[in-house]
């Protein structure tokens, strides 16, 4: 797991876009990501408005340009943004990187986390070469752990690693993805 990270990166799928946050998206994050059910499943700011936006973007960015993480839109023709999926927690040691993704609401439940999940975890697979990948999703969130099972990855028995979310703290579990050459 020696690589670096392309950018640039635009991955293409049969019906998705994946490609970099521009500035000019903070108000359209603000429409995906304030929203009650992304506040219950992740440790987003609240409310997640355009200040809130604006920082997430910078985050990201230098974050990325680190090849710390990648935080991509997910879009359909690479314009306007329905949702994220990010590839970060990169250890090289132990030849593993963890996956996330939101959708934003109009646009859950027709493909777009599981299309957009498979084309990051194939980047991921082609530029990395770790061993495992990782999702922590809360047990509770029943289509995210759908879109786990879908795209190939099995719940491990490793113990529930605590993340604060608003209103207290979740317990996720880990699912994993190995990798063969």
């Amino acid at each position: 797991m020696t690589r670096a990270l392309t950018y640039p990166l635009v991955l293409t799928g049969a019906t998705v876009r994946l490609r970099e946050w521009r500035e000019q998206d903070a108000p359209l994050l603000v429409s995906l990501f304030d929203d009650p059910e992304v506040r219950r499943w992740t440790p987003m700011p609240n409310p997640f408005d355009l200040p809130a936006a604006e920082g997430y973007l910078e985050r990201a960015r230098q974050a990325r340009l680190g090849g710390h993480r990648v935080q991509l839109a997910i879009t359909r023709d690479g314009d306007e943004p329905l949702g994220e999926v990010l590839l970060f927690g990169i250890d090289h040691e132990r030849s593993e990187a963890e996956l996330g993704y939101v959708v934003g609401a109009a646009h859950r439940g027709k493909g777009l986390a599981a299309e957009s999940l498979t084309l990051l975890q194939e980047y991921a697979h082609r530029t990395l070469r770790p061993a495992r990948l990782l999702l922590r999703i809360d047990p509770g969130n029943a289509a995210s752990c759908a879109v786990a099972r879908r795209c190939g990855f099995t719940l491990t028995d490793e113990p529930p690693v605590p993340q604060q979310v608003p209103g207290g703290e979740a317990n996720l579990r880990t699912w994993e993805l190995l990798l063969r050459e």
